[in-house]
Protein backbone atom coordinates (compact mmCIF):
# COMPACT_ATOMS: atom_id res chain seq x y z
CA UNK A 1 0.00 0.00 0.00
CA UNK A 2 1.22 3.49 -0.75
CA UNK A 3 2.25 5.53 1.61
CA UNK A 4 0.99 9.47 1.52
CA UNK A 5 3.52 12.04 2.96
CA UNK A 6 3.08 15.42 4.96
CA UNK A 7 4.10 16.98 1.92
CA UNK A 8 2.22 15.24 -0.97
CA UNK A 9 -1.35 16.45 1.52
CA UNK A 10 -0.34 19.68 1.63
CA UNK A 11 -0.08 20.89 -1.87
CA UNK A 12 -2.13 24.01 -1.63
CA UNK A 13 -1.35 27.26 -1.44
CA UNK A 14 -2.75 27.50 2.01
CA UNK A 15 -1.74 24.16 4.06
CA UNK A 16 2.07 25.27 2.67
CA UNK A 17 1.82 29.12 4.21
CA UNK A 18 0.50 26.92 7.46
CA UNK A 19 3.60 24.12 7.48
CA UNK A 20 6.35 27.18 7.12
CA UNK A 21 5.09 29.56 9.57
CA UNK A 22 3.33 29.59 12.92
CA UNK A 23 2.85 33.53 11.77
CA UNK A 24 0.19 32.08 9.49
CA UNK A 25 -2.40 34.30 11.28
CA UNK A 26 -0.99 37.25 11.30
CA UNK A 27 -0.29 37.44 7.39
CA UNK A 28 -4.24 36.36 6.73
CA UNK A 29 -5.52 38.24 9.65
CA UNK A 30 -7.76 40.36 6.89
CA UNK A 31 -8.95 37.04 5.23
CA UNK A 32 -10.00 35.46 8.78
CA UNK A 33 -11.74 38.49 9.54
CA UNK A 34 -13.54 38.37 6.21
CA UNK A 35 -14.29 34.55 6.69
CA UNK A 36 -14.09 33.67 9.98
CA UNK A 37 -16.16 33.58 13.18
CA UNK A 38 -15.23 36.85 14.00
CA UNK A 39 -17.30 38.94 11.19
CA UNK A 40 -20.29 37.29 13.38
CA UNK A 41 -19.20 38.43 16.41
CA UNK A 42 -20.48 42.58 15.61
CA UNK A 43 -24.18 41.12 15.89
CA UNK A 44 -23.82 40.02 19.14
CA UNK A 45 -25.48 42.29 21.95
CA UNK A 46 -23.39 43.15 24.65
CA UNK A 47 -19.88 44.56 24.97
CA UNK A 48 -19.07 42.52 26.86
CA UNK A 49 -19.94 39.45 25.22
CA UNK A 50 -18.02 41.27 22.04
CA UNK A 51 -14.45 41.35 23.61
CA UNK A 52 -15.50 37.59 25.34
CA UNK A 53 -15.59 36.31 21.77
CA UNK A 54 -12.40 38.23 20.56
CA UNK A 55 -10.53 36.80 23.67
CA UNK A 56 -11.71 33.10 22.76
CA UNK A 57 -10.55 33.80 18.83
CA UNK A 58 -6.82 34.55 20.30
CA UNK A 59 -7.03 31.54 22.54
CA UNK A 60 -7.76 29.47 19.54
CA UNK A 61 -5.15 30.89 17.41
CA UNK A 62 -2.17 31.03 20.17
CA UNK A 63 -3.50 26.99 20.74
CA UNK A 64 -3.37 26.22 16.89
CA UNK A 65 0.37 28.12 16.92
CA UNK A 66 1.49 26.43 19.70
CA UNK A 67 0.49 22.69 17.59
CA UNK A 68 1.95 24.02 14.09
CA UNK A 69 5.27 24.84 16.42
CA UNK A 70 5.20 21.58 17.64
CA UNK A 71 4.67 19.60 14.56
CA UNK A 72 7.72 22.00 12.91
CA UNK A 73 10.08 21.54 15.32
CA UNK A 74 13.12 19.70 14.59
CA UNK A 75 14.46 16.15 15.59
CA UNK A 76 17.73 16.00 17.31
CA UNK A 77 19.70 17.09 20.68
CA UNK A 78 18.77 20.23 22.30
CA UNK A 79 20.76 23.52 22.04
CA UNK A 80 21.30 25.87 25.38
CA UNK A 81 18.39 28.41 24.65
CA UNK A 82 17.63 27.08 21.26
CA UNK A 83 14.34 26.14 19.84
CA UNK A 84 12.11 23.11 21.10
CA UNK A 85 13.44 19.31 19.79
CA UNK A 86 12.54 15.94 20.33
CA UNK A 87 14.41 12.75 20.59
CA UNK A 88 12.81 11.34 17.81
CA UNK A 89 10.13 11.49 15.23
CA UNK A 90 7.82 9.05 17.05
CA UNK A 91 8.20 11.33 19.86
CA UNK A 92 7.40 14.52 18.06
CA UNK A 93 4.41 13.19 16.19
CA UNK A 94 2.86 11.63 19.44
CA UNK A 95 3.72 15.76 20.89
CA UNK A 96 1.87 17.05 17.75
CA UNK A 97 -1.09 14.70 17.80
CA UNK A 98 -1.86 15.43 21.74
CA UNK A 99 -1.53 19.64 20.68
CA UNK A 100 -3.87 19.42 17.90
CA UNK A 101 -6.50 16.70 19.38
CA UNK A 102 -6.37 18.94 22.06
CA UNK A 103 -7.49 22.16 19.55
CA UNK A 104 -9.71 19.94 17.27
CA UNK A 105 -11.77 19.12 21.02
CA UNK A 106 -11.73 22.25 23.01
CA UNK A 107 -12.52 24.23 19.68
CA UNK A 108 -14.68 22.05 17.62
CA UNK A 109 -16.78 23.47 14.49
CA UNK A 110 -14.11 26.86 14.47
CA UNK A 111 -11.85 27.71 11.97
CA UNK A 112 -8.74 26.49 14.12
CA UNK A 113 -10.45 23.27 15.29
CA UNK A 114 -11.18 22.38 11.62
CA UNK A 115 -7.07 23.29 10.17
CA UNK A 116 -6.51 20.89 13.57
CA UNK A 117 -8.63 18.12 12.05
CA UNK A 118 -6.54 18.24 8.90
CA UNK A 119 -3.15 18.62 10.09
CA UNK A 120 -4.48 15.55 12.03
CA UNK A 121 -5.45 13.38 8.98
CA UNK A 122 -2.12 14.15 7.04
CA UNK A 123 -0.22 12.92 10.36
CA UNK A 124 -2.01 9.39 10.22
CA UNK A 125 -1.58 9.76 6.16
CA UNK A 126 2.38 10.18 6.58
CA UNK A 127 2.62 6.91 9.63
CA UNK A 128 0.78 4.86 6.41
CA UNK A 129 -2.64 4.92 9.16
CA UNK A 130 -5.11 5.82 5.87
CA UNK A 131 -8.36 5.04 7.41
CA UNK A 132 -7.76 7.38 10.61
CA UNK A 133 -6.51 9.72 7.66
CA UNK A 134 -9.72 9.11 5.89
CA UNK A 135 -11.24 9.84 8.82
CA UNK A 136 -9.85 13.03 9.56
CA UNK A 137 -10.83 14.87 6.70
CA UNK A 138 -13.72 13.52 5.70
CA UNK A 139 -14.43 15.69 9.29
CA UNK A 140 -13.73 18.45 7.30
CA UNK A 141 -14.74 18.29 4.10
CA UNK A 142 -18.38 17.61 5.97
CA UNK A 143 -18.03 20.66 8.49
CA UNK A 144 -20.18 22.84 5.81
CA UNK A 145 -17.10 25.05 5.68
CA UNK A 146 -16.55 25.18 1.96
CA UNK A 147 -12.96 26.89 2.04
CA UNK A 148 -11.51 23.83 4.62
CA UNK A 149 -13.99 21.71 2.81
CA UNK A 150 -12.15 21.71 -0.55
CA UNK A 151 -8.82 21.87 1.08
CA UNK A 152 -9.59 18.23 2.87
CA UNK A 153 -11.21 16.67 -0.23
CA UNK A 154 -8.26 17.78 -2.13
CA UNK A 155 -5.74 15.52 0.44
CA UNK A 156 -8.76 12.88 0.35
CA UNK A 157 -8.83 12.83 -3.46
CA UNK A 158 -4.76 12.18 -3.19
CA UNK A 159 -5.51 9.60 -0.90
CA UNK A 160 -8.10 7.75 -2.15
CA UNK A 161 -6.05 7.38 -5.53
CA UNK A 162 -3.21 6.44 -3.19
CA UNK A 163 -5.07 3.68 -1.73
CA UNK A 164 -6.82 1.93 -4.92
CA UNK A 165 -9.89 4.00 -4.68
CA UNK A 166 -9.50 6.12 -8.21
CA UNK A 167 -13.05 6.14 -8.91
CA UNK A 168 -13.89 7.69 -5.93
CA UNK A 169 -10.90 10.50 -6.36
CA UNK A 170 -11.63 10.70 -9.70
CA UNK A 171 -15.41 11.78 -8.83
CA UNK A 172 -13.90 14.02 -5.89
CA UNK A 173 -11.18 15.97 -7.56
CA UNK A 174 -13.33 16.78 -10.57
CA UNK A 175 -15.67 18.40 -8.40
CA UNK A 176 -13.27 20.58 -7.03
CA UNK A 177 -12.29 21.95 -10.81
CA UNK A 178 -15.95 22.61 -10.69
CA UNK A 179 -16.15 24.24 -7.40
CA UNK A 180 -13.20 25.87 -6.33
CA UNK A 181 -12.07 28.26 -3.43
CA UNK A 182 -9.97 30.56 -1.89
CA UNK A 183 -8.01 27.80 -0.94
CA UNK A 184 -8.01 24.79 -3.71
CA UNK A 185 -8.28 26.37 -7.19
CA UNK A 186 -9.42 24.55 -10.03
CA UNK A 187 -5.96 24.64 -11.64
CA UNK A 188 -4.80 22.74 -8.36
CA UNK A 189 -7.28 20.49 -8.77
CA UNK A 190 -6.46 20.04 -11.78
CA UNK A 191 -2.92 18.72 -11.36
CA UNK A 192 -4.20 16.34 -8.60
CA UNK A 193 -6.86 14.78 -10.74
CA UNK A 194 -3.39 14.19 -13.48
CA UNK A 195 -1.09 13.24 -11.08
CA UNK A 196 -3.65 10.75 -9.79
CA UNK A 197 -4.96 9.49 -13.54
CA UNK A 198 -1.59 9.12 -15.00
CA UNK A 199 -0.73 5.47 -14.54
CA UNK A 200 -4.48 4.47 -15.69
CA UNK A 201 -5.36 6.76 -17.76
CA UNK A 202 -2.43 8.29 -19.12
CA UNK A 203 -4.09 9.84 -22.10
CA UNK A 204 -6.65 11.89 -20.32
CA UNK A 205 -4.10 13.19 -17.67
CA UNK A 206 -2.03 14.31 -20.90
CA UNK A 207 -5.05 16.23 -21.56
CA UNK A 208 -5.75 18.17 -18.30
CA UNK A 209 -2.31 19.30 -18.27
CA UNK A 210 -2.16 20.45 -21.65
CA UNK A 211 -3.68 23.67 -21.06
CA UNK A 212 -2.27 24.64 -17.86
CA UNK A 213 1.46 23.92 -19.62
CA UNK A 214 0.77 26.76 -22.43
CA UNK A 215 -1.41 28.93 -20.15
CA UNK A 216 1.47 30.96 -19.40
CA UNK A 217 0.27 31.73 -15.79
CA UNK A 218 2.28 30.82 -12.31
CA UNK A 219 0.64 27.54 -12.46
CA UNK A 220 2.38 26.72 -15.69
CA UNK A 221 5.14 25.69 -14.47
CA UNK A 222 4.06 23.35 -12.13
CA UNK A 223 2.35 21.82 -14.81
CA UNK A 224 4.77 21.34 -16.91
CA UNK A 225 7.45 20.05 -13.87
CA UNK A 226 4.33 17.81 -13.29
CA UNK A 227 4.58 16.25 -17.17
CA UNK A 228 7.75 16.15 -17.04
CA UNK A 229 8.11 13.76 -13.84
CA UNK A 230 4.64 11.86 -15.31
CA UNK A 231 5.85 11.42 -18.67
CA UNK A 232 9.57 11.06 -18.43
CA UNK A 233 9.96 9.61 -21.90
Amino acid sequence: MARLTRKELKTDKFALEVEQTVDFFEEHRKEIIRYGSIATVVVLIGVAFFFYQKQQHAAREEALAQAIQIEQASVGQPTPGGPQTFPTEQAKDAAAVKAFSAVAATYSGSDEGLIAEYYLGAIAADQGNLAEAAKRFQKVADSGNARYASLAKLSLGDLYFQDGHAAQGEVLLRSLMDHPTVFVSKEQATLALARGLAKTKPEEARKLLAPLRTSRSAVSQAAIQLYSELFPN
